[in-house]
């Protein structure tokens, strides 16, 4: 009975899938490369090709080029709302369900939502889109995903706010970078072509600086290729007799290196397109009544960025951490654990030496790897 039910979902997935909208992500390692031009360029494509292609959203930042590709094209009335006593405008996704166009361009998919909105994310409108049936065209920024975050922010010394999981762009059909050279884009920035004349010296000074550029182009060249790597292995399998992999990040109630060890773990499982699991082992000095507010909250945060990321979320009470780490390891037949340098100083490892060999013996008889990120 059991296997009659899983091949009936399975059929299912199946039906579903090929109802769903395809979806296709433009990527550039920053603003000014041109991805709202090419999406325009596809649209007029489609359009001289008689597909029903509409313009859900697009900013063309008044780039006169941009701007002109516009013409002709159906442009879908925004959304109009009140927020904090001003009018605001916003894509309208409930029109795009009605009116059901083959091809929707929706344009930064990064964006916040106005508060009010149907949802919150941008992305998830695109989501809802696609289950509808519609296939979309939109675009976003290397610095928008939300696995590389910690990287983003160590090369611009920018938080960057608005970000998309991980799996928003493992959803898309086709994936495509829009690539420049530094000097071009440099280029295209002093041409004005990017920001306004006021904004550009600025600009130079803070994030188009050549070697920044750089280090975001080839976080941007990686992610596709790593893109394109997933999608073959998916839908061309190969070596089916190796082992697959499941990676468990284990963290702490300390939530800055939570969160990079959450982050780094997403990025190893995206790349073997792999099943990851984030572990909490809350020991009696943590429990409930222990642990302050802000450290709770900090550990609901952590939870909610593991689950935006796709991870599944293990929480365990154990007094010995290690022990814990282990069982819920053997559990969920775990391939690599996955924990922060900074839980494993050299005081704490010689301090807590028979739990650390204890945990490190069993793993090795349970050919498990074990992976200390920096």
């Amino acid at each position: 009975m059991p296997e009659i039910t899983s091949n009936a979902e399975h059929f299912l997935n199946l039906i579903r899938k090929s109802r769903r909208g395809k979806f296709k992500i433009y990527i550039g390692m920053s603003a000014g490369v041109g991805k709202t031009f090419r999406m325009l360029q596809e649209a007029q494509t489609l359009l001289r090709n008689g597909v029903d292609v509409m313009i859900g959203y697009i900013e063309t930042h008044n780039r006169k080029e941009t701007h002109e590709l516009l013409e002709g094209l159906p442009v879908l009335p925004r959304r109009k709302l009140f927020y904090k006593g001003k009018e605001l405008e916003e894509f309208d996704v409930q029109a795009v369900i009605n009116l059901h166009p083959e091809v929707v361009i929706v344009d930064e998919l990064a964006h916040s939502n106005i508060e009010g909105s149907k949802n919150e994310k941008r992305w998830q409108d695109v989501i809802e889109i696609l289950d509808a049936g519609i296939n979309v065209i939109s675009a976003v920024n290397i610095q928008h995903i939300e696995s590389l975050n910690s990287a983003v922010k160590e090369i611009t010394g920018v938080d960057v706010a608005e970000r998309i999981p991980d799996s928003v762009l493992q959803q898309a059909d086709e994936v495509v970078n829009i690539d420049l050279t530094a000097d071009e884009l440099i280029t295209r920035l002093k041409e004005g072509k990017i920001y306004s004349p006021d904004k550009i010296e600025v600009s130079l000074k803070n994030f188009f600086q050549s070697e920044r550029i750089l280090q975001l182009r080839e976080l941007a060249l990686k992610e596709v290729a790593g893109q394109v790597e997933r999608k073959i292995e998916t839908e061309l399998p190969r070596n089916t007799h190796l082992k697959t992999e499941r990676f468990m990040a284990c963290i702490s109630s300390n939530h800055e290196i939570a969160k990079k060890v959450i982050r780094k773990t997403a990025r190893l499982a995206s790349y073997y397109n792999s099943k990851w699991y984030v572990l909490y082992v809350q020991t009696p000095n943590e429990s409930g009544d222990k642990i302050g507010l802000a450290l709770q909250r900090h550990l609901i945060n952590n939870f909610k960025l593991s689950a935006e990321l796709g991870a599944e979320i293990i929480k365990i009470k154990n007094k010995n951490i290690a022990k814990g780490i282990l069982e819920a390891s053997v559990d969920q037949h775990i391939t690599t654990i996955c924990i922060g340098k900074p839980h494993l100083t050299l005081w704490n490892i010689i301090v807590s030496t028979p739990v650390f060999n204890q945990l490190l013996n069993k793993l090795s008889e349970s050919d498990i790897d074990i992976v200390i990120l920096a």
